[in-house]
């Protein structure tokens, strides 16, 4: 029964001719004759972009577990890379010019709460005039203070001035409001004002002492605003 099996011989012979046919292709010179515009396998699959930059940087330490280990590893960090005495000046530099653009009222400089042209026209109203609402600080400072005095009517009489000047800028908080909400929509019928939001901002604005306000006032009390 050995011719139903294929001898050396023949295994030889097919193999050779499997091979001339998968060369057929070539000529003599060398070069194939495959159609236009195709590509030969890799023999292995593309790398992704993120495997890639993972084998050129090496394995990411996995997160500290402890706060122990988060300040071990910032300490290590540090001395690797100690920060010399020009990067904390420069820093310090730049911390410092930041703050004075922000005081100035720069908008690249300004919190998210102090941009636009809006908030910047409520900062003109309320720091071109005077208000109550300023006294708000000074009057918490009284209270305190009358507190420590061991004499009862001082006690009564500063509890009932509190509470007449704490009337009075709750009212006066809501019609600034309601005026500076009204006056904006006028001036920026393009903008989007929001009268809550809006007079709750000149409410707190109009709360602060004068040299404490950020960004600072532009407008003293009495100045026409522009």
């Amino acid at each position: 029964m050995r011719f139903l099996r294929r001898n050396n011989t023949q295994k030889s012979e097919s193999g050779s001719a499997e091979n001339v046919d998968a060369t057929a292709d070539v000529d003599g010179s060398g070069e194939s004759h495959a159609p236009r515009g195709h590509t030969p396998a890799k023999g292995r699959p593309t790398p992704r972009r993120v495997e890639a930059e993972g084998k050129r940087r090496g394995p990411v330490a996995p997160p500290p577990t402890t706060t122990r280990e988060a300040i071990r590893r910032n300490r290590k960090q540090k001395k690797q890379n100690p920060v010399t005495k020009e990067d904390k000046e420069a820093r310090r530099a730049a911390a410092r010019e930041r703050r004075e653009k922000m005081m100035a009222g720069d908008q690249r400089y300004l919190l998210p709460r102090d941009r636009g042209p809006v908030k910047q026209y409520v900062r003109d109203v309320i720091d071109s005039r005077r208000n109550i609402l300023g006294l708000f600080m000074p009057l918490a400072v009284v209270v305190f203070l009358s507190l420590l005095v061991p004499v009862v009517a001082i006690q009564q009489y500063a509890t009932l001035v509190t509470t007449i000047f704490l009337l009075g800028m709750l009212v006066e908080g809501f019609l600034n409001g309601r005026r500076v909400a009204k006056a904006a929509r006028e001036r920026f019928p393009n903008e989007e004002v929001r009268g809550a939001s809006l007079g709750w901002y000149a409410f707190v604005r109009a709360s602060q002492l004068r040299r404490l306000r950020v960004p600072k006032p532009r407008l003293k009390a009495g100045d026409p605003i522009p």
